[in-house]
């Protein structure tokens, strides 16, 4: 554990409670963490990982902008939910991209988990864009996430990580509840 993960933990904590409370600080805050934590798994040769969080760099730009200036009034966006076909589609989508990814970093590095690390990835992806764009789905999509999440990181010995994960997992089941039951949904 560094100082340096300690503090890209404390940012992710703070970036995650600003999300389920639909707070757009979240995403510059959430930047930060992002791209402390591409070194990190970079470091430890999480490959795919590492990318992930610079593609959640370019999401964090994203999602602000979804929740601060898209809408007719440029409002940002409201809470909505995605059809079971839509569901499907990004879920096809996330498998898609980790097979890709995961014969990628098991043909061309020497990543340590590279099939896993790569589904992880794909998976989060699908979440990040749901997320950007306040869809419902998105929660229940993190929580299964981070409990795999938190499994790799106590394998490699990531222990502030996988707490970290582990809280993440708590904070989503909070998100899932109210962003369920936020109004936007009922109108």
């Amino acid at each position: 554990m560094s100082g340096l993960e300690l503090f890209a933990a404390a940012l992710g904590v703070i970036a995650v409670w600003l999300t389920v409370k639909q707070n757009p600080w979240c995403w510059p805050i959430g930047l930060v963490m992002v791209l402390l934590y591409s070194w990190i798994f970079f470091e430890v040769k999480l490959y795919s990982d590492m990318l992930l969080q610079v593609v959640y760099a370019a999401f964090q730009l994203y999602g602000w902008w979804q929740w601060t200036r898209a809408g007719e009034a440029h409002q940002g966006r409201r809470v909505s939910q995605l059809d079971g076909k839509s569901v499907a589609f990004g879920l096809a989508i996330g498998a898609i991209g980790s097979l890709l990814l995961g014969a990628a970093m098991a043909h061309w590095t020497d990543a340590a988990q590279p099939w896993l690390d790569a589904a992880l990835t794909g998976f989060s992806l699908v979440a990040q864009l749901w997320m950007a764009q306040k869809r419902v789905q998105c929660w229940p999509l993190w929580i299964a996430l981070d409990v795999v999440f938190v499994g790799l990181f106590m394998y490699k010995g990531m222990y502030l990580t996988a707490g970290l994960y582990a809280l993440f997992t708590l904070i989503a089941v909070q998100g899932w509840r109210e962003w369920r039951t936020d109004p936007a949904l009922r109108t």
